[in-house]
């Protein structure tokens, strides 16, 4: 490499190692932002397309009042053993070998975390 090479590679250098370390500190307060436990709040419409769709989807197995059905009760009193964590998996990822589907395409974590806090406090009516 010749001397004019050299010097762009030296120039070029000093500009990518600031580019770098913007990147890299992006990348950490993006990171930050999204732990576990800390996750936005959901939009009033949303809340109400959840209560809907738990009322109504979830209603249709677990009766519409979450009292029963098909699928066992899904009232604060028949949970009250259960964890956040563990409602979260099975409304995300459903229970194999039950009729329980997995609603991993239709909510989010933040939405199926939010559902099973619900859930273990007494559903909200819509």
């Amino acid at each position: 490499m010749g001397a004019s090479g050299l010097c762009f590679a030296r120039g070029l250098g000093r500009g990518i190692r600031p580019l770098a370390l913007v990147g890299l500190g992006l990348l950490l307060v993006t990171s930050a932002w999204a732990q576990p436990g800390e996750q936005a709040p959901l939009s009033p419409e949303r809340i109400h397309q959840l209560v809907h769709m738990v009322r109504q989807d979830c209603g249709s197995c677990h009766g519409l009042t979450l009292k029963g059905g098909i699928g066992p009760a899904l009232t604060a009193e028949a949970l009250k053993n259960r964890s956040v964590e563990e409602l979260r998996a099975t409304i995300l990822w459903g229970r194999p070998s039950t009729p329980m589907p997995p609603f991993h395409g239709i909510v989010t974590d933040a939405e199926a975390t939010w559902i099973a806090g619900q859930l273990l406090s007494g559903f909200p009516h819509e």
